[in-house]
Order: C-alpha cells, then sequence, then structure tokens
C-alpha cells in the first residue's frame, strides 16, 4: 500500500464518547454537520443515500453502504470519493473504505478517520480524489468538533 492509498485524520474532541458516536451514525446528526441531508438511518449491510447541501455541491447525490457497526468504537462505510460529477456515472468504479474509531482518552475522546483504496480509484481521478477527500476529511474534523461542542 503506497502513501498515497490512504489518508489518516484524528482529532481529540472534549465530548463523551457515546457524545460522538451519536453525531456519527444518528443520520439527522450525521446530516448536521457533515452537509448531507441523508434519508433512513445507517444499519450494516445497508445503502444510504443522501442530498448533498454543502455549498458548492448542493443537489449531489451522496450515497455510501454502511459495513459494520460496533457501537460507540467503530463505523464504517464505502463510498465512491470525490463523485461531484452529476455526469460521470460512478458505479462502475472500485468504492474506498472510510472507518472511524473512537477511544476513551483523557478529556474527551479520539475520533481516528481512516478512508483507504485511493491506488483503486481510476488513474484519471485518482490524485484528485485523494487531494480533495483530505481537505475535507480535514474540514469535517472541525465540523465535528464544533457540532459535539468541544
Amino acid at each position: 500500500m503506497s502513501d498515497t492509498d490512504r489518508i489518516e485524520k484524528q482529532i481529540v474532541l472534549k465530548a463523551p464518547r457515546s457524545r460522538v458516536w451519536k453525531a456519527l451514525t444518528d443520520t439527522k446528526e450525521f446530516s448536521a454537520w457533515f452537509g448531507v441531508a441523508m434519508d433512513g438511518r445507517f444499519a450494516a449491510g445497508k445503502p444510504i443515500r443522501g442530498r448533498i447541501t454543502h455549498p458548492g455541491y448542493e443537489g449531489l447525490i451522496m450515497e455510501v453502504l454502511v459495513e459494520r457497526i460496533e457501537p460507540e468504537t467503530f463505523f464504517s462505510w464505502r463510498w465512491h470519493p470525490y463523485a461531484h460529477d452529476a455526469k460521470v456515472d460512478y458505479s462502475q468504479e472500485p468504492t474506498t473504505l472510510v472507518e472511524f474509531r473512537l477511544d476513551e482518552v483523557p478529556g474527551g475522546t479520539r475520533l481516528s478517520v481512516v478512508e483507504s483504496g485511493f491506488d483503486r480509484v481510476p488513474a484519471w481521478r485518482r490524485d484528485e480524489a485523494f487531494r480533495m477527500n483530505s481537505g475535507g476529511w480535514a474540514a469535517q474534523m472541525e465540523n465535528i468538533r464544533k457540532h459535539v461542542g468541544g
């Protein structure tokens, strides 16, 4: 695996693990900080989609396939990274895996996010998808920090 295959971010949130877990896995809360209006709820083995509300990307659809949910410790999904062009059919491309891990630490909860599998994204868009998602995860870590109040 190359150093361009995975994005890793982490933040310590001044909130209990249960609060961070709810922000990650309750679709109403997730929608509020992530910038998407999700339809339904997260369930292992099930796809879920929603309309992106983030400025500049309004109206695009975000779809994820939830892989695993281990209460208050681990949550993962697969998606097509930086699938931002409504004219492109990304459905036949390989997906990346997004993993959230929560650990109790002094003063709160450490949230780690790893997105891996970029080496399998088609070469014509791999670098842009990696760059945009790297910046996106940095912004999302700040968004969840604000959301949980830490």
